[in-house]
Parts: structure tokens; sequence; C-alpha cells
């Protein structure tokens, strides 16, 4: 497989560093006027679009939203019609892609999210009907060198894909940090409330990476002994479903922030 990558920021060198991994991918073509070349064969950088880079088996668009529209206008004279599009892009819809480098290829949007850079992440994609079965696997293929993948059926559905996968890692750093601040608190040194708190989130996440046929309701109530000291601290998140209520409006605000920009295109 041959790729070309259009920009090497977080997301493109965390998926070139897993696709070096994989021994299908033969070649890949770097575009971006500012990175650094990885010590592989494989890889081949260029500042701007070359004649050199050939006929990929597919590009992928690693650039920030507020740029693509420059980026695509360089980069469409030299890129095939046959040559496939996957952007992970939040807020470009298809439409502006099209727009962009015309509608005779086939596109795929996906929204990776950030635990991808150690290959711990979950992405979830789109495919237009003009993606074939055999670049659907290509993608797959692609995608899992940041760590497992979904498609969804409706392009809409990855606005909410953005919402829960790809903004929820901050959610859960911005739990750790309300349980550091809540161990402070309790009179704990500031530096053992962070070990208490990172360690805590990283085990119980662990934890269910582990028992992968358990719900984390099971897992839950694992934990809570009735009238034990978590059923105390569950009644006080619970109370008027509090934390739940909390996490569908926060994950709504962000699936309306990813409308509203895609709207803006």
């Amino acid at each position: 497989m041959k790729i070309l990558l259009i920009g090497c920021g977080h997301m493109g060198s965390a998926m070139l560093t897993g696709w070096l991994k994989r021994p299908d991918i033969v070649r890949i073509d770097v575009v971006d006027p500012t990175a650094t070349a990885p010590d592989s064969p494989l890889v081949h950088m260029h500042t701007a679009m070359s004649p050199a880079i050939g006929t990929p088996d597919i590009a992928v668009l690693a650039v920030k939203p507020q740029v693509m529209g420059d980026v695509c206008t360089q980069i469409a004279p030299h890129l095939d019609q046959t040559v496939p599009v996957l952007s992970i892009a939040a807020g470009i819809p298809l439409t502006s892609l099209v727009r962009y480098l015309g509608s005779g290829r086939a596109y795929i949007r996906v929204m990776p999210n950030m635990p991808g850079a150690i290959g711990k992440g979950i992405s979830g994609f789109y495919a237009d009907p003009k993606v074939s079965g055999k670049q659907i696997s290509m993608v797959e293929s692609l995608l899992s060198a940041l760590g497992d993948f979904v498609q969804v059926s409706e392009e809409s559905h990855i606005d909410s894909v953005t919402a829960v996968s790809g903004s929820g890692p901050a959610y859960v750093f911005a739990l750790t940090e309300a349980l550091e601040n809540a161990a402070k608190n309790l009179g704990l040194d500031e530096a053992l409330a962070a070990r208490l708190a990172r360690a805590t989130v990283i085990g119980a996440a662990s934890l269910m990476d582990h028992e992968k046929d358990l719900k984390p309701s099971d897992l839950r109530r694992s934990v809570t002994s009735p009238g034990g000291t978590t059923a105390a601290a569950l009644d006080v998140l619970s109370k008027n479903q509090a934390l739940q209520t909390l996490l569908v409006d926060a994950v709504k605000a962000a699936q309306k922030r990813a409308q509203d920009l895609a709207q803006s295109q």
C-alpha cells in the first residue's frame, strides 16, 4: 500500500508511527513543510506536492480544519480522481471535501482520538457510497494503527462520535483533576493527591480493558458494598441523576458545536 499523508502534526505523526509497523505498507509520502522525517526508508518527505509522489493508494488529510480549504486547493491539481481521500479534520463535512477536491473520487471521514497516539485510541469513520469494499478494508487497516475503530452508517453520526470519543479523553482528564482536588480538600498534600487520582483512573480504565465481558455497571456494583463508603459517594453523584444529566448535557454541547462547525463550512 502506498500512502500520501498531508500534514504530520500530532495525530498525523501518530498514524505514521503506527503505519511503519505494518508489513503491507511499502511507501509513505509526507507533505508537510515543517515536519521532521522519521528514520525509515519507507518515508519520503516533501514540502509541497511533487511529481515524485506518483499515484498513492489513498490520501490522508491530517491538517487543521481552518486550513483545509487552502491545503486542498494546493493539492487538488496533483491528485488523481481515482485516489480516495480520508480526512481526520473535525467539522469538515463531505460536501466541503467534494467542493475542494471534486465529486469523482471516494471520501472517508474519520474521527480519531488522542489515545491513538499510543495505539490505545478508538476511531469512528463514515465512508461515502463511492467507497469500495477493498477501500474500506484499506481504511480499517490504516486505522488499526491507532487502536480500535467503528464504522457509522450516517455522516451525521460523526458529530456524535466526536462528542463522545473524540472529546471524551478531556472529560476523563477533567474527572481526574476533580478527584485530585477532592483529595486535597480532604487534607492530602498536592503530590499525594495527584498520585492517588491519576493511578485510580488509570487502574480503573485498565480493569475495564481487562474485564471486557463485564459492563461498567457490573464493575461499579462489584466495588460498591451496601451501606459502605463507595455507596455513600455514589449516592451523592446519582442524586437527581446529577452525574448522568451533567454528562448528557456536556456531550450534547460538544455534538452541537461539531454540527455548527460543519454548517459554517
